[in-house]
């Protein structure tokens, strides 16, 4: 079989997994990883999940290793965080069978609360770490690191890149290696992590990781460019790009392996240029180890440990301000704001209207945070907004609360939010929290999840009731309501923010951005009716304009017919009508 194909780094190590004979992957969607587990869904050969968090996708990876087949865990780089659990301990136990974490890092901060490099944690948890340079280096290296997962026995990092995920370039297709899968056999000292067997697979991973530093000289995905031997550069991934293109005739050792390093392959490259640099994002990971060696490196003093690189910045790093480079161009600035018809914006104005507080959570409601709305104070991770809620209460008493709710998406409650929720019942809390329900994960794309009812393969399953999941564990108060009945919503917060009982009011109401959504109705302004009054522009609906005389004309074509400016005209000035 001989294709080529152009293709976005997702894709491609999705194929890569598909040529690989990887029979499990289990994801839980994280911009920018999200299309690896999509495009890897459309293989029947192989099995593909969303698992409810990133702890969970690694743990039912790692079973699937044990048990002898080629397995992945994909998630986003905060994700990993999740996940940290199961990982550093499987670096201890090792594999069966090839396992591969894909973790896809975001420098610039695209769609994520933190820039953290996950390099530093391969190192912490003496774990081997791969990464690409483009599309077709993703599908190779992706088959390359379950061959190291299994000579080394070992868990591999797979680390890529918003820049990576998100751009194309040429892939040559293999066929599928259908790969014999491997006996399992109980072995209790090298599963079972009780101290004993701990301690003695710690000194396994010590020798593991010292042999693959010295192996790691003759890897492959390691590639060394000689030019003008009077600047050289070490780097790797998508920095490698700035390089060739800011750079192209100076020497280049590209790493394709970043943790353990190829020490002598380093070593020899330095003494070999007049000058060199290391070019990485994020930070000094690849630096400081050089230059504890004593090794003679260029490298943060002159270039920002924030956001993302690009080749005009080495330019002017190497050449000069007198290089002539193509400035970005900044486009009009945008302010982020929820689309017409979200639900979340009936619940946000409600709140609003009544000043209330709100500990928020990950996901499109972050956006509650914002003008006009105004109602979001804290937002940390995945979960937090239960436990932030919690802390207030524990911490300041239950009158603190009385103007506090916590919000949170359906996705993410089942995610982390579910335990945080236990945790108040446990203790004893009477605050209010809002499961915001849009029936869908919204903000990496509408995938499904465990309430949906859906697999990621677009099979029927059980789909979790959120209400009764919430009285099983013991809420004493469950209420679900329309987001777009204001009224009902009004007076179930005042009721619940003012009682002393823990209340989950589930909002629910469907994405307006999910696939079959139908919205029958428009809405549409009277001017001659309108009284110029502006309560219908207190939401925030970008279907809104306000005229130079002051009345409010609405966007036909943006209206999501929700009704929501409608519930807030007091004049009667609009009203929804049939598309």
């Amino acid at each position: 079989m001989e294709e080529k194909r152009i293709m976005l780094g997702n894709e491609a190590i999705a194929r890569g997994a598909y040529e690989a004979g990887v029979k499990l992957s289990s994801a839980y969607p994280g911009t920018p990883s999200t299309e690896i587990s999509e495009f890897l869904a459309k293989y029947d050969e192989v099995y593909t999940e969303w698992a409810p968090n990133e702890k969970v996708a690694l743990e039912v990876a790692a079973g699937a290793s044990i048990s002898g087949v080629r397995s992945m865990a994909c998630m986003k780089h905060v994700g990993l965080n999740v996940a940290s659990d199961p990982l550093y301990t499987i670096a201890y136990t090792g594999v069966n069978a090839g396992l591969v974490v894909v973790v896809a890092d975001d420098p610039g901060l695209a769609s994520s609360q933190n820039e953290q490099d996950t390099r530093m944690i391969a190192r912490s948890a003496h774990l081997p770490l791969i990464e690409p340079s483009d599309s077709g280096e993703a599908k190779e290296f992706f088959k390359y690191a379950f061959e190291l997962s299994e000579k080394y026995d070992t868990p591999v990092i797979f680390r890529t890149t918003t820049k990576l995920s998100h751009s194309q370039s040429v892939v040559d297709l293999s066929e599928r290696v259908e790969v014999e899968d491997k006996t399992y056999e109980r072995n209790m000292p090298k599963y079972v992590m009780m101290p004993a067997s701990a301690i003695g697979r710690h000194k396994v991973v010590e020798a593991r990781e010292n042999q693959m530093a010295i192996d790691a000289c003759d890897f492959p995905i390691n590639k060394l460019e000689m030019g003008d031997k009077k600047i050289g550069f070490i780097t790797s991934g998508i920095a490698y790009q700035y390089v060739k293109e800011a750079c192209p005739t100076a020497s280049v050792l590209k790493l394709g392996i970043i943790n353990p390093l190829p020490r002598k392959l380093i070593e020899d490259f330095v003494k070999s240029v007049d000058v060199a640099y290391v070019f990485e994002e994020l930070e000094p990971v690849i630096e400081e180890q050089v230059r504890s060696w004593g090794l003679d490196v260029k490298g943060k003093e002159l270039f920002t440990k924030q956001g993302e690189y690009s080749a005009n910045m080495l330019k002017k790093v190497i050449y000069g301000k007198d290089e002539v480079v193509f400035e970005k161009a900044e486009a009009p600035a945008r302010p982020p704001i929820l689309c017409p018809g979200c639900p979340h914006r009936s619940v946000f104005s409600v709140l609003n209207k009544l000043k209330i507080h709100a500990a928020g959570d990950i996901g499109c409601y972050t956006l509650g945070a914002v003008a006009p709305l105004n109602v979001i104070d804290t937002t940390i991770c995945m979960g937090s907004s239960i436990s932030i809620l919690h802390g207030m209460e524990m911490a300041k008493g239950k009158d603190f609360i009385k103007n506090w709710v916590a919000t949170i998406g359906d996705s993410t409650f089942l995610h982390t939010g579910v335990n945080s929720l236990i945790n108040m019942v446990y203790n004893k809390a009477s605050g209010t929290v809002m499961i915001l329900d849009n029936r869908t994960t919204g903000m990496t794309g509408h995938q499904e999840h465990a309430a949906t009812g859906k697999t990621l393969k677009g099979e029927d399953t059980y789909a979790i009731d959120l209400a009764e999941l919430c009285r099983t564990i013991g809420v004493p108060r469950v209420i679900t309501v329309d987001a777009f009945d204001i009224k009902t919503l009004e007076s179930t917060i005042k009721e619940s923010v003012n009682g002393d009982t823990l209340t989950v009011i589930i909002a629910k109401a469907p994405c307006a951005l999910l696939k079959g959504q139908k919205f029958p109705d428009v809405c549409r302004c009277d001017t001659d009716a309108c009284k110029k009054c502006g309560m219908c522009l207190k939401i925030g609906c970008p279907a809104l304009t306000k005229q130079a005389d002051g009345t409010v004309k609405i966007d036909e074509t943006m209206c999501n017919g929700c009704g929501l400016c409608a519930s807030y005209c007091k004049f009667g000035a609009i009203k929804k009508v049939a598309r």
